[in-house]
């Protein structure tokens, strides 16, 4: 399973984590059968609130679930169809989601409980 999580650097597993999917500057891509993590640049990250495209940029990587730590609704929908589950986590760095995604600790991001604006956590 090929997992995403928005970060603030290119640091593998000692990124911070970005607050929000969308706007992040890079997304670290961890493979659970490999155990090992390789970064994407988000060439998307400014953007207008809700016209974000990160499938757009992630497209190639062959995803299966996002964790982070707040999701639009429109986001969500879009990673739902392309059958990617998204999970809501607060964790620090890349690491943590990772422990946390192993231990089965996270909640999945609906259409109901996602983000309605940016800065939503």
């Amino acid at each position: 399973m090929r997992v995403c999580i928005p970060t603030e650097s290119k640091e593998g597993l000692s990124a911070k984590v970005h607050g929000h999917f969308g706007s992040a500057p890079f997304f670290a891509i961890y493979d659970t059968e490999k155990d090992e993590v390789k970064t994407v640049d988000n060439t998307n990250a400014h953007h207008l609130h809700g016209t974000c495209h990160p499938l757009g940029v992630l497209g190639l990587s062959s995803i299966d679930a996002v964790v982070c730590q707040g999701m639009g609704m429109r986001a969500v929908q879009k990673l739902n169809e392309a059958n990617i589950k998204a999970y809501k986590a607060s964790a620090e760095t890349v690491a943590d989601i990772i422990k946390k995604f192993k231990g089965n600790e996270l909640d999945e991001i609906t259409a109901q409980n996602a983000c309605a604006q940016h800065g939503c956590h």
